[in-house]
């Protein structure tokens, strides 16, 4: 009878699927750190619209109108004098950059418009505002 040799070990027959599962996790921690990608705001709950196009870059302001009427920029709060100073320091660092208006459905409309005026005065000219999605 032969001997086996120390260490040698007969490949059992199947496919390795350890690089399968490498290749796998990889895009996992990709899809993770992808997802987690959003603006930053606090929960409104959105008017709806039949179609909607997310504006979804890192250098986007987010403007947000709560069901109270308080106004936020970034989710930190601020009052309409100093969002008009915020936006005007950031356009002189960045002359042309989007802003998007998240206003609650309950909130009273003029405080939306007075956000928009607000924007027009400053001339910013990628003003989007954000809906959410009808369900049916």
């Amino acid at each position: 009878m032969a001997k086996r040799a120390f260490g040698i070990k007969k490949r059992d027959k199947g496919i390795n699927v350890t690089p399968f599962v490498d290749v796998l996790l990889v895009v996992l921690v990709i899809f993770i750190l992808t997802s987690n990608a959003t603006i930053p705001g606090l929960e409104v709950n959105l008017p709806k619209a039949s179609s909607s196009i997310p504006l979804e870059k890192p250098e986007t302001k987010a403007i947000t109108i709560d069901n109270a009427g308080q106004v936020f920029l970034d989710a930190y709060p601020v009052t309409l004098p100093e969002l008009e100073e915020r936006l005007r320091q950031e356009k002189a660092v960045n002359a042309d950059f989007p802003v998007i208006v998240r206003g609650d459905a309950q909130v009273q409309y003029a405080r939306v418009v007075e956000v928009l005026d607000l924007l027009r005065r400053i001339e910013l000219s990628q003003v989007g505002l954000v809906t959410g999605k009808v369900q049916g």
